[in-house]
């Protein structure tokens, strides 16, 4: 297990903090953490499935409503983007995690082969890699050398170094049960609001604004959480999440008070 606490490198890194940073360097991984780095893998498809869900939904809401149509045909064609659009992104997700997996371990066995079969080739292959990156070539016939002793990682390092390519343990499962998940809990919040002023029986003129306010906060806080990824400032972020939600949803609005006249 690595020494490195990579939670706490992070976070001494965005502070600026050198101390902080050559203790996270020193530090044991506390108990649990692995597992709660293997379940951040999946934060990637819960934040854009959460916001594709969001984004859609009231696209379609704010459509509706820049048409002047009725609420029970928001409720209709909100619950109905949620199921047909978060069953697609799902399965959509499945199926290019399981490709790209798929893909992955064909290249590895092709790699796996030809270290086997002609492992000259691929040491000056990979000396070519190193040359290239500006290592001397004594020091990078040194490395390889070393490398080639450990067929495992020699293969690791040509995966990435020549091919670009990282493995990952993502279950394609998992994460399309996120995806789906998360499209549909953020993207029920614009639907939310119209059956929620119908049951406190207030006017129906409050539900597009107040379907406007929780689509700003949902979008603002889907986009602070995405700094899990990026690393940035959440503030920065969750604006930057806003404006790119808030002009789809302007542009959903106008084309339904263009279009409109022909419901």
């Amino acid at each position: 297990m690595l020494s490195r606490d990579i939670k706490k490198a992070r976070e001494a890194y965005q502070r600026g903090d050198r101390e902080a940073s050559v203790v996270a360097h020193q530090g044991k991984i506390a108990a649990g953490e692995s597992h709660q780095h293997g379940a951040g893998q999946y934060i990637k498809s819960a934040v854009y499935g959460g916001l594709d869900g969001t984004v859609t939904t009231f696209a379609v809401v704010a459509g509706v409503a820049g048409a002047s149509l009725s609420s029970g045909i928001v409720l209709i064609l909100g619950f109905a983007n949620l199921i047909a659009d978060g069953l697609s992104m799902a399965i959509g997700d499945y199926l290019s995690t399981k490709s790209e997996q798929e893909f992955h371990r064909a290249e590895r066995k092709r790699e796996e082969w030809e270290v086997e079969h002609y492992p000259e080739g691929e040491k000056l292959e990979l000396l070519e890699l190193y040359m290239a990156k500006g290592i001397p070539e004594e020091d990078a016939r040194t490395v390889v050398e070393v490398l080639s002793r450990h067929k495992k990682a020699w293969v690791d390092v040509m995966m990435v170094e020549e091919l670009g390519i990282l493995g990952d343990d993502e279950s394609p499962l998992k994460n399309a049960l996120v995806t789906f998940a998360s499209f549909a809990l953020f993207g029920l919040v614009p639907v939310l609001a119209y059956v929620l002023v119908a049951m406190a029986s207030l006017p129906k003129s409050w539900a597009f604004p107040t379907a406007c306010g929780f689509t700003a906060v949902t979008l603002f806080a889907l986009g602070a959480l995405k700094v899990k990824i990026t690393g940035r400032s959440w503030i920065v972020s969750g604006l930057e999440m806003l404006l790119v939600g808030g002009i789809a949803a302007a542009a959903a609005y106008l084309t339904g008070v263009l279009l409109g006249g022909l419901a």
